[in-house]
């Protein structure tokens, strides 16, 4: 998995790194290969978000969390992310006839 993280009015810190490149190895343990992911977090005033956009080999998935800490919204995102993943795995795999 190729991770490409991005930061707005915000600098990305090595433990910032480390944290998010932890949560996003839990995709991969439910959509077998992911190709790139782009993370992109920002600071507006009060509120922090997260956004990421992951390429898997059958689509495309894109979330985005909100929270008055960055850490929070991290987390809410891959969680948002971990369920849409699950959800399309599924989808294809009642389309093709196999076994979910």
């Amino acid at each position: 998995m190729q991770i490409q993280l991005s930061g707005r009015h915000l600098d990305i810190t090595p433990t910032l790194r480390d944290y998010v490149h932890g949560k996003l190895a839990r995709l991969e343990r439910h959509a077998g290969h992911v190709g790139h992911v782009h993370v992109v977090l920002s600071v507006e005033k009060l509120r922090r978000r997260a956004e990421a956009t992951v390429q898997l080999n059958p689509g495309t998935v894109f979330a985005d969390a909100e929270d008055e800490d960055l850490y929070a919204a991290i987390d809410a995102l891959v969680d948002k992310l971990d369920r849409q993943v699950k959800k399309l795995r599924e989808k294809n795999a009642n389309h093709r006839g196999e076994a979910g």
